[in-house]
């Protein structure tokens, strides 16, 4: 299985971790966004999108971190993607706070800070804080986000929770989701996603 990617991608590390956390064998193709490399062919017939990750899995060609989560626990690893309905929905749930929340509050701090983007850091920086309140709340009185074990819903959350502090936005407020993160970081299997000194993190 091939994963196209950016090194720097919170979209894309979550992939790679899901992988690592899994086993999956996989092979990292780095994309040169700097260059231009997805608005070409021929990435475009992989993603007329345009966008980070996709991966090839046989005759199997998906874009989209999230669904690519779903897909490959689904075909893989079974086990981080519950069947009960209540805990898929969960999980569902919480793939749309990543996509939604999470994309608009850490990751657009982070996209200001590491690539000079020209969004709000003020709106960026408010919106992380009800984001991570949220998951603060979520995280009463347990381990995981969805059930008594990690699913790709932490996945999901990770790459760009851990790396808030480059956009500015403090973990210090929230010891349960500090406290999860290293849990998944001590996860056999685990990946870092590269740290870029900038923001709280410089």
């Amino acid at each position: 299985m091939k994963i196209h990617r950016f090194p720097l991608s919170g979209h894309c590390h979550r992939v790679e971790l899901f992988c690592n956390l899994t086993g999956i064998k996989h092979e990292l193709v780095d994309v040169d966004l700097a260059g231009g490399e997805h608005k070409q062919e021929p990435f475009l017939k992989l993603n007329p999108a345009g966008k980070v990750p996709v991966i090839e899995d046989g005759d199997a060609v998906l874009a989209d971190s999230n669904s690519i989560l779903v897909y490959l626990a689904r075909k893989y690893a079974p086990e981080w993607l519950p069947t009960d309905a209540v805990e898929e929905a969960e999980i569902q749930k919480f793939l749309s706070f990543a996509a939604g929340e999470l994309a608009a509050g850490p990751c657009a701090a982070r996209l200001i800070t590491v690539f000079g983007v020209p969004l709000d850091p003020e709106r960026a920086k408010e919106v992380s804080a009800q984001a991570l309140s949220f998951l603060e709340n979520q995280l009463a009185g347990r381990d995981w986000l969805v059930g008594n074990r990690p699913t790709i819903a932490d996945v999901a959350m990770y790459s760009y929770v851990a790396h808030a502090p480059e956009g500015n936005v403090s973990l210090d407020p929230y010891p349960a989701v500090r406290a999860l993160l290293k849990r998944i970081e001590n996860l056999p299997g685990f990946v870092a996603m590269p740290a870029t000194k900038v923001g709280l993190a410089a």
